[in-house]
């Protein structure tokens, strides 16, 4: 009865152990990497509502993105330039992020290497909720569409974001959702950052 009894222990100290290794909302703001083959991304919270993200690639240049609520692209940094995107609202306005909401945001895209060419828009709509799992760690996400088109009404990219809200990232995107060509791409597995 003992050895029973000292296996289960042994056996939910291992589980409390594994589960402790996935980062929530609470360890989440002293940072966390998000991997998969060939990125390593480094994820921290910076101030006025930006998530730091540091990109290292196996065969590219490093990249350091600033993200707003870690789900709206506003800056981007690397070797073959940089981008800015200048919001002409308030993103504030769009978060926290709800079921069937839709929100539209115009931006003006700034890079070093050609003078902008008009606005675009931000369409941003929440489809519902699901889960993703990044290793032994599941978690809530919220299926947000993303679409960016120019002033003509051009779609310069679209894509299904599986957003953290918890984590405040982008877990994974989803491309042509509910065609024949859907794919994702995603993350696939998280740790705690090391200083």
């Amino acid at each position: 009865m003992k050895t029973v009894a000292t296996g289960m222990t042994l056996a939910m100290l291992a589980g409390a152990a594994q589960a402790a290794d996935c980062i929530d909302a609470k360890s989440a703001k002293a940072g966390f990497v998000l991997e998969k083959a060939g990125i390593s991304s480094e994820f921290r919270p910076a101030p006025g509502g930006m998530v730091a993200v540091a990109n290292k690639y196996q065969s590219d240049s490093p990249q350091t993105q600033y993200l707003y609520a870690g789900l709206i692209e506003v800056f981007r940094d690397s070797d073959t330039g940089r981008l800015s995107m200048i919001p002409l609202g308030d993103l504030k306005k769009l978060f926290p992020l709800k079921a069937d909401a839709k929100s539209k945001i115009d931006f003006v895209r700034l890079s070093s290497k050609k003078p902008p060419k008009g606005t675009e828009t931000l369409a941003v709509t929440v489809k519902g909720k699901d889960s993703y799992k990044l290793g032994d760690c599941k978690y809530n996400v919220l299926v947000v569409d993303e679409t960016i088109t120019g002033d003509s009404g051009n779609v310069i990219d679209s894509f299904t974001a599986l957003y953290s809200p918890d984590l405040q990232a982008v877990l994974a995107r989803r491309y042509d959702e509910g065609t024949s060509a859907q794919s994702e791409v995603g993350f696939e597995t998280i740790k705690p950052l090391k200083e």
